[in-house]
């Protein structure tokens, strides 16, 4: 969304995506294992009613631009 000092930025994912590539963006923008962010929305989604999870997972994947290609 915004650039910090590293100069990175927060794209939903191409290559590592299941539905729209939010959680594999948010994975590779933080270094981590995509499986990890999957388990944790999913746990949060159901440990908060659903609503939240599935709201936020909604505004992230209109919000969030898809990574560009070639770069």
């Amino acid at each position: 969304m915004t650039e910090g000092k590293s100069g990175k930025r927060l794209y939903r994912s191409t290559t590592n995506k299941q539905v729209s590539g939010v959680c594999g963006g948010i994975a590779e923008y933080m270094g981590w294992d995509p499986t990890v962010v999957r388990v944790g929305w999913v746990l949060l989604t159901l440990f908060t009613g659903m609503f939240p999870g599935v709201i936020g997972y909604l505004v992230l994947a209109v919000v969030v631009p898809a990574a560009p290609s070639g770069g």
